[in-house]
Order: structure tokens, then sequence, then C-alpha cells
């Protein structure tokens, strides 16, 4: 369960971060090989991470315009279409159904607690980041950084929506109780899982370091460790081992 929604920053922070990171994308792939593996999506492939990415945003505009999940919509270029004309063609037609309209305006979405139009440039801004973040990776290149307010709001997204509401949506819970909190950026959450239930909820900073478990670091660490993409000693974990390495293991699960 979660006990509240919404972004930690702006909308039109959120709007601008979108529109930044689609160019680095599509930037950090030019220069290699589609064929080319991403080691953070195994498996996958710079040009699978790519279309992937296209793909999303079309699944986001038929939400948009159906009200509902789409079971059909373009899932990959056209014929003579180049991946990166797919991921830009998909973009723009996407922030023209979202500018149009208010991000506080209902919409259709996956996630109760948030259904308008806020939530689409939220989670296009997140998915976005994390596969230009795999890229870059694949390409062997150092990583664009995330900016402090956008990474903020991705370890508040990753927690509210993923942890809370995603894994309760696939039936998952923890094996034993156990409490973390998570700190970065003068901000706070409690993340609890166990047999039982998982559940998060935002808190003063100084009540999460308070738990048997700690995760902290800057914004950028933390949200890359909680979708799986940070180096090692990119965060400081503290205290109990096995409620850090069940958030870490759950994580896992809810993003995959």
């Amino acid at each position: 369960m979660v006990a509240s929604s919404g972004p930690v920053v702006d909308h039109r922070r959120l709007a601008d971060a979108f529109g930044d990171e689609v160019t680095l994308l599509v930037e950090a792939s030019r220069g290699l090989a589609p064929e080319t593996p991403v080691p953070t999506c195994p498996g996958w492939t710079v040009g699978d991470t790519v279309r992937h990415v296209g793909s999303i945003y079309r699944v986001a505009q038929a939400w948009l315009i159906d009200g509902e999940r789409p079971r059909e919509w373009q899932r990959g270029p056209a014929a003579g279409q180049s991946d990166e004309s797919y991921v830009r063609q998909g973009y723009a037609d996407l922030r023209e159904i979202l500018d149009f309209h208010d991000p506080d305006g209902p919409a259709a979405s996956w996630w109760p607690q948030d259904r308008t139009y806020g939530f689409w440039y939220r989670r296009m801004t997140h998915d976005t980041t994390v596969h230009r973040v795999d890229v870059e990776g694949a390409g062997g290149a150092t990583w664009s950084g995330v900016a402090a307010d956008t990474a903020l709001d991705g370890v508040d997204e990753a927690l509210m929506l993923w942890f809370g509401h995603r894994l309760s949506r696939l039936g998952l819970r923890g094996t034993h109780a156990g409490e973390v909190g998570v700190c970065t950026g003068g901000h706070g959450w409690l993340v609890s899982a166990g047999p039982d239930e998982t559940a998060v909820h935002r808190c003063p900073e100084p009540e999460a370091r308070d738990a048997r478990a700690v995760v902290s670091g800057e914004p950028e660490a933390v949200y890359l460790w909680l979708w799986g993409r940070n180096r090692p000693g990119g965060v400081d974990v503290a205290g109990d081992d096995d409620a850090d390495g069940q958030l870490w293991a759950l994580m896992r699960l809810a993003t995959r």
C-alpha cells in the first residue's frame, strides 16, 4: 500500500527533463551498433532498448486516447523508419497530447493513486532516464548524470509506485518482516515488507534514519540503486543486512 502519491517536483520540471532525456538517449545510441549488448538489461541489445522506449511512448498515448489499458499499438519502427525516428515520433505525438492538458487533469493510468496526465509525464521521464543510463553504460560512456531534483522524484516514484503498488499487483511479499529507511536529499521514506504486506510512506528524514536498516546517499545514487543500475559503493547501506537485501530483491521483482 502507499500513503500518498504525486511527484515531489513540479510537473513542468518533469516535462523539461523528459525532453532532455529523449535527446540524451538518442545521442547515446547513435555511436553504438544496435546489436550491442546492454549489461543492465540481460538479453537486451541497444536496439531492443531504444525500441522499447519508443513502444512505451505509444502505450502511454493509447492509454490517454482510449482511456484504458491498450491491447494493440505500434510495437516497432514502420518499414523504412529508423529506431531514432521511431523514438522521436513517439515522443512528439505523446507530448502533443500531454501539453494540451493540465497535468492535474483526470486521465486514465495504471495507478489508482494518480490518475492524471501528470502521471504520464512522470512515468515517461523516469522510464526514459533509466534506459538512457542503460544505453550509455552499454557503450562504456560516462553517465551524463541525473539532476538532483529529477533523481529525488525518481526515488519517490520507485518506492511509492513500484514497491508500494506494483508488488501487491504481482502478488509478491517479503519472506520475513523488515523495515528500511531510505534517505536522500533531505527526504525520507519508511519501507516495510514481510509475509503479510509490503508498504511504504514518506516521512521526515530523521524518522527514516531511525529504522533498523538504512539506505542513503546522493539522490542520483539512491535512484539508480533502487533501479539496479548503480555501481558498487554508490550508496551507504547500514544496519540490518537482511532487510536491505530484501528491499533490493523485491525492487528487482517489481521493476523487471
